[in-house]
């Protein structure tokens, strides 16, 4: 499998409409390049721009969506489409959707995990409760994004839910760039089952991105890396790896904690 992690910078001086367009054309651009290509988090209006949330919010079925669709349709990819700010029902989500080479959603993703402790997103945007997979041809992909790589129990739970691969859009900050490449490392070890995290470049509300979109397979092997600003990460993935480390280094098998049933403790 043939998968592009495109990271994109963005800039504050760049509208949001214009910024869709130019990211609809480097997702075509991938047509021949890619089976499955993944876009950062919050590409639209910037991670930490969270002044901007809610004037560029917009329901699921909005201009992102439809932008990226198109895109997935002509270049005939699986296109995990990043996030946007999601408006429902009167709150904001951070939402992830994955989207068929027919253009067709094939599911989306509330962040579970809100970043901020009592500002910005953590307060901002209400929580997702639902852990989501996709099947595709060859592969299960488990979803997270950003935060999300922090909280390794969503992660067992990817795993146990069929997840083969795990992609994780993010916004990550230049100042934590050794936890982003540390913590890819470890979910893709501890769970034997790649990791293909993309992350944003550029400068949102003065918070300077990390860059560095890493790819790593399931024995935690980095299989490519990108540097700090816009470009397209290229990587071919085999899916029979996954089988085969875990075969070969059966760990998940002697899992205890939060698998075997509770015993109650005698009087």
């Amino acid at each position: 499998m043939r998968a592009s992690l495109i990271q994109i910078a963005v800039d504050p001086d760049e509208p949001v409409d214009a910024r869709r367009a130019r990211v609809a054309e480097l997702v075509r651009a991938e047509s021949g390049h890619a089976d499955l290509v993944v876009l950062p988090e919050l590409w639209t209006v910037g991670a930490f721009a969270s002044d901007l949330f809610a004037a560029e919010s917009e329901p699921l079925n909005g201009p992102t969506h439809a932008a990226m669709a198109a895109a997935a349709r002509d270049a005939g990819v699986w296109l995990h489409a990043g996030s946007f700010v999601e408006a429902e029902g009167g709150a904001l989500y951070n939402t992830s959707l994955v989207l068929s080479p027919d253009g067709e959603l094939a599911a989306s993703y509330r962040k579970i995990h809100r970043f901020g402790f009592d500002k910005g997103e953590a307060v901002m945007m209400a929580a997702g409760e639902d852990l989501v997979t996709v099947d595709l041809p060859h592969l299960t992909l488990g979803v997270g994004t950003c935060y999300d790589l922090r909280f390794p129990e969503l992660f067992r739970g990817l795993v146990d839910a069929g997840a083969q691969a795990f992609v994780l859009p993010a916004g990550w900050p230049a100042a934590r760039l050794a936890h982003w490449t540390l913590l890819a490392r470890a979910r893709a070890v501890e769970n034997q089952a790649y990791v293909l995290a993309c992350g944003t470049a550029g400068t949102h509300a003065g918070v300077e991105q990390a860059g560095h979109s890493v790819v790593v397979d399931p024995w935690g092997e980095v299989l490519a890396e990108a540097g700090p600003g816009e470009e397209t990460l290229r990587v071919v993935l085999d899916p029979q790896k996954v089988t085969t480390v875990r075969d070969q280094f059966p760990a998940l098998k002697d899992r205890v904690l939060g698998v075997a049933t509770p015993r109650r403790a005698r009087a």
